[in-house]
């Protein structure tokens, strides 16, 4: 690891993992700190956006299979092809260890993000999105299989998020572009809502001057 990267920095992230940062800023060890805390600090504002996309998506596809299906447990009438038994398996099981009695919200939290999406692709095409699905997405007039591509871009693009990797290289402002243009396929209500409390494009605007250490990062 090159001298000047504070200690404490090699020691909670790892040379591994800050060794990345350094090759992008040719050697610059300055640049290369503040880019990392940048990479966090743009992470964290995009939080807020995928936070109310997650919720919106899976509440709305609920909503629709529920009353299509006339119970809140729709997953028992579903034929759902792999890997969506064993998704509903484990959060069915994280449910039982939280709690005695299991109810439809409580499976609702579990099941993950990769889940909702998975009910948009090619296999559930004549099953769930003729009939139902497209239902749940009331602003969207495209082909199924380009709103899956856009939901399946969107859920990497989450996970690279949640589980801190570097997204400092990617064309961000298509990244929020598209997280906003599917969500108001499902609510342009949530949309508009939302788009006075996003951080993101303030944080964009100052990127270059965050990483010559013009101003200072913040989380």
């Amino acid at each position: 690891m090159s001298p000047g990267i504070p200690e404490w920095m090699v020691s909670a992230y790892s040379s591994p993992r800050l060794a990345p940062y350094l090759r992008w800023c040719d050697g610059d060890v300055t640049m290369a700190v503040n880019l990392y805390h940048w990479n966090v600090m743009v992470s964290a504002a995009f939080y807020g956006p995928l936070h109310t996309f997650e919720m919106a998506l899976r509440n709305s596809v609920h909503n629709q299979l529920s009353a299509h299906f006339d119970r809140a447990d729709w997953w028992e009438s579903v034929q759902l092809q792999r890997p969506g038994p064993s998704l509903v398996d484990q959060a069915r099981q994280a449910c039982q260890r939280r709690k005695s009695t299991t109810t439809p919200d409580d499976m609702i939290t579990e099941l993950t993000f990769g889940f909702w999406v998975s009910l948009t692709a090619r296999r559930y095409d004549r099953t769930l999105w003729v009939p139902v699905l497209r239902k749940a997405f009331p602003g969207y007039r495209g082909r199924r299989d380009a709103l899956h591509e856009e939901l399946e871009s969107l859920r990497l693009f989450r996970n690279r998020i949640m589980h801190y990797e570097p997204i400092h290289r990617r064309h961000l402002e298509k990244d929020h572009a598209k997280l906003y243009r599917v969500l108001s396929y499902i609510s342009p209500e949530a949309a508009s809502g939302i788009k006075p409390m996003d951080r993101v494009p303030e944080v964009l605007m100052v990127k270059e001057q965050m990483c010559r250490g013009d101003l200072p990062p913040s989380f």
